[in-house]
């Protein structure tokens, strides 16, 4: 089945020369039959019926071949295109120069044309005008005797002269006029192509912002901890909402510092694990210093026992944001986000810290003084440290399906590795404008992450092949066929840019889509 308009011309193609081989068939089996009963000249006679023995076996041979639609290439069909031509100028020596007999030609031409070489339908055009014009030019100057059934006879030399100049326009227009209208066909695909990606790009951002509205809408206004002082800060403004806890705004209570702090929801709070999962892994992150994380002020409880956790007070906006406005980010400024964001991820590794829900929402792009802009990853409420066993997520899958690795959306323990296809996965969506999966529901999702691979990233923008290959490894279903880091990846990203990538990382990007492809569900 046909993932791209591209590929359904392809097919199209195929399916074409199959009839038109059929019918090939039919054609010479029949002049074959009725030879016999014609009073032509024995040696075109002998000449023609072995020119369509050729032509018949040539065109069976090649329609058992094109069973297999995946074996149509045009080195293929080309030797029995060329093979066709010749019986059919036997044919054309038998009726006749003169004779309707070149019709036969003018079919196949056009037929030729419409495929999607252009040297080849050329060559095909010129051997099949040359052949015309010297079999004609030869008994037109009497070189070669004419034994047509319809011969020129005592038809004067201009009349056979304007006669195959007529069949030499009929030629070309044919050729002209099949170019023609596969060049508007190609346009109306692409055409097709930029109306659908625009489409799905629409879908995909409303999914997205539709996933974002709820919270949205009960950020900028006060909550329930609002111009409460925790610890060494006091509450202001609600400024964010997650999937574990709420962002207040906030200041420090002496020097007036900004910050922002974050609190588990309640109902999280009615689960000790995930209390205790905040509290412990919180403070194994407070421990990575590098500027590619947000820093962690402080530390605490409140006087109710609800854990909160002081970061640095960021402005600017996370990456959902930017890929709201923009659909999609350039590849330069992606390959930035991918260096940067995977410093802070190598800092956590080293920590023994995987993220586990590394997605759009906790990367930000925060403005520094002097306007310049820095990634910095958000929220480890639901990191790990690599050398626990994991059970205080009790076998829960936890992280953001979308982005989730397949062995995290099975529920099996991860490792640095996890957190790497997170960033492949976002990869995909900042450069195509579409989210890798979106199922219609949760289970939808872990099931496509884990068993599917998304659409080919090349078919929903204009980028170069090579980056397919690049978001192949980094997607990889099992985990060692990955990249081992971020700076890797980002490194074959900027490769694979320049139509450069290293010949290791191509033969595994194909290794790996050769055994699941793109679009395709094992």
């Amino acid at each position: 089945m046909a993932r791209t308009p591209l590929e359904a011309l392809h097919n199209e193609e195929v399916e074409r020369t199959r009839i038109f081989l059929k019918a090939c068939i039919a054609i010479t089996a029949s002049i074959a039959m009725v030879l016999p009963f014609l009073d032509g000249d024995p040696f075109a006679t002998k000449l023609v019926i072995c020119a369509c023995a050729i032509g018949f076996f040539g065109a069976a041979w090649l329609l058992l071949k094109l069973r297999d639609p995946a074996v149509y290439t045009m080195q293929l069909v080309l030797p029995v295109a060329l093979t066709l031509a010749m019986a059919s100028y036997a044919g054309i020596y038998f009726w006749g120069v003169f004779s309707p007999a070149p019709a036969l030609v003018l079919m196949g031409i056009y037929f030729f044309s419409l495929g999607a070489s252009k040297r080849a339908t050329v060559f095909i055009y010129a051997v099949c005008a040359g052949a015309q014009a010297l079999l004609a030019g030869l008994i037109m100057t009497e070189v070669l005797r004419d034994p047509g059934l319809i011969a020129a006879g005592d038809m004067p030399k201009a009349d056979q002269l304007i006669t195959q100049m007529i069949v030499q326009v009929l030629y070309l227009c044919a050729f002209l006029i099949a170019r023609s209208s596969r060049q508007t066909t190609l346009k109306a695909v692409e055409e097709l192509e930029r109306a659908v990606r625009q489409v799905a790009q629409r879908e995909a951002m409303f999914r997205e912002v539709r996933q974002d509205l709820d919270r949205a809408l009960k950020i900028g206004g006060p909550g329930r901890y609002t111009d409460q002082q925790l610890g060494s800060y006091v509450l202001g403004a609600l400024i964010g909402r997650g999937g574990m806890g709420e962002v207040y705004e906030a200041h420090h209570a002496q020097n007036d510092t900004p910050a922002a702090v974050k609190l588990l929801h309640a109902q999280v709070m009615d689960n000790p694990d995930h209390v205790n999962r905040f509290i412990r892994e919180i403070e194994v992150a407070a421990s990575i210093n590098v500027e590619n994380v947000v820093s962690v002020l402080e530390v605490g409880k409140t006087e109710g026992e609800t854990p909160f956790l002081a970061m640095e007070r960021l402005h600017g906006h996370d990456l959902a944001h930017h890929l709201r406005q923009r659909r999609r980010l350039s590849i330069g400024k992606t390959i930035a986000m991918v260096r940067q964001v995977g410093r802070g991820l190598a800092a956590a590794h080293n920590e023994g810290i995987v993220h586990r829900d590394v997605k759009p929402q906790n990367l930000f792009l925060a403005t520094r003084i002097g306007g310049k802009s820095m990634w910095k990853i958000l929220d480890f409420g639901v990191s790990k440290l690599a050398h626990h066993s994991g059970t205080l997520t009790k076998g829960h899958v936890v992280g953001t399906p979308v982005y989730m690795a397949p062995e995290q959306a099975r529920g099996k323990n991860v490792d640095y590795r996890a957190d790497l296809y997170a960033m492949a996965a976002i990869t995909y969506r900042a450069l195509t404008g579409h989210p890798p999966f979106s199922g219609k529901d949760v289970p939808t999702t872990l099931y496509d992450v884990v068993y599917k691979m998304p659409k080919q990233p090349s078919s929903l923008t204009n980028m170069p092949m090579e980056i397919d290959l690049v978001l192949a490894v980094g997607m990889a279903k099992d985990p060692e066929k990955r990249f081992d880091s971020a700076e890797e990846f980002a490194d074959a990203l900027l490769a694979a840019s320049k139509s450069g990538l290293d010949p290791k990382w191509v033969t595994r990007g194909h290794s790996l889509l050769q055994q699941h492809p793109w679009g395709v569900t094992l």
